[in-house]
């Protein structure tokens, strides 16, 4: 029998916390792309021309549309709960007088939340999507960019969106709590 597939043998979840002290004493970098999910340090993929050209075009548009009403917030952390503290790709942020400098977003300040997938899909709508609708991101974008098409997650509750729509021809696109924003799609090609 494997070690943890044994049901007296449990793992060690690192927090939020310990996930700092291990920066401080530089067993973590500022140039590694890691983030803090479920307790776990996972290796984030490097980011590819498409991955960052989309992003750029993403962030722009959002600056333009959303102006004073949100603040755009490119692969910074949202501190979900003690062990997880993903950095998604954008997330659209309540508008505050510190721009968060006093402290990270937590799930009761973001609007929205966009991660590109490039070589991610499996596990941004297997893992993070689950995680962010367990803390009650109001809603998710994924945009994939293999098929051109965007999951859209929407409605949290029990652990889950109740709202999933996959858009794959050209459409508009406008967050629940920010209408005034409307995204034509596709935004890029890979």
């Amino acid at each position: 029998m494997h070690a943890l597939a044994d049901p007296l043998i449990t793992r060690h979840r690192l927090s939020v916390e310990d996930y700092y002290r291990m920066a401080e004493a530089g067993i973590l970098h500022a140039d590694d792309r890691v983030e803090l999910i479920e307790g776990e340090i996972i290796d984030m993929p490097p980011i590819g021309s498409w991955h960052a050209g989309t992003i750029s075009r993403l962030v722009q548009r959002f600056v333009q549309s959303a102006g004073e009403n949100a603040i755009v917030s490119v692969q910074n952390p949202v501190r979900l709960d003690r062990y997880s503290e993903p950095q998604p790709d954008i997330a659209l942020l309540r508008p505050r007088e510190d721009y968060y400098t006093r402290g990270h977003p937590g799930p009761e300040d973001v609007l929205l939340i966009v991660e590109v997938a490039q070589s991610s899909l499996a596990y941004d709508l297997q893992v993070k999507v689950p995680l962010y609708a367990r803390h009650a991101i109001p809603e998710v974008w994924v945009l994939d960019a293999e098929s051109g098409s965007v999951h859209i997650c929407r409605s949290p509750g029990e652990g889950t969106y109740r709202e999933v729509q996959i858009q794959t021809g050209p459409c508009v696109l406008s967050p629940l709590l920010l209408p005034q924003i409307s995204l034509e799609l596709p935004l890029l090609t890979p």
